[in-house]
């Protein structure tokens, strides 16, 4: 019988990551109309979106088969005004080759890109946090414990 419920529990834990790897939450702000998105980000619940409810900016639908966010994604850009814009959103291509995902807007001719990075973990275009990391471990120790 108790064998029975960890196998259950077991299984339904595997669904649920196998759930959520599909879908992956970013931040999506801009520091120019928010000032909490800039380089020292204060994280706010209203700007974490759900990727898998977007779709890839108008000017990278006709290069990529991707239709779904791969990833998250920090820009830096400069602008006439000559300060840093930091712009956090959802990332649409291949993480491997970012070159291509990572692209200015065309319509955006006076903008330069000074950086961007990109990321595959929930929430990781955000400020460095260790929280998500020592909930996951928690989470797998109490895992554990209950199945030995």
């Amino acid at each position: 019988m108790v064998s029975t419920i960890k196998c259950i529990l077991a299984v339904a834990i595997m669904i649920g990551f196998a759930c959520s790897a599909f879908a992956i939450k970013c931040y999506q702000c801009e520091s120019l109309t928010n000032p909490k998105c800039g380089l020292k980000f204060e994280a706010d619940d209203t700007m974490l979106i759900d990727c898998s409810r977007t779709g890839p900016p108008r000017y990278l639908q006709n290069f990529f088969q991707f239709r779904n966010a791969t990833g998250c994604m920090k820009k830096t850009l400069e602008s006439v005004v000559g300060h840093p814009q930091i712009v956090r959103t959802c990332y649409f291509g291949d993480v491997s080759n970012i070159q291509s995902g990572c692209q200015s807007d065309p319509s955006l001719p006076f903008v330069r890109q000074l950086g961007c990075d990109v990321c595959t973990k929930d929430e990781c275009n955000s400020a460095g946090s260790l929280a998500p990391l020592a909930g996951a471990i928690l989470m797998f120790f109490g895992v554990a414990r209950l199945l030995s």
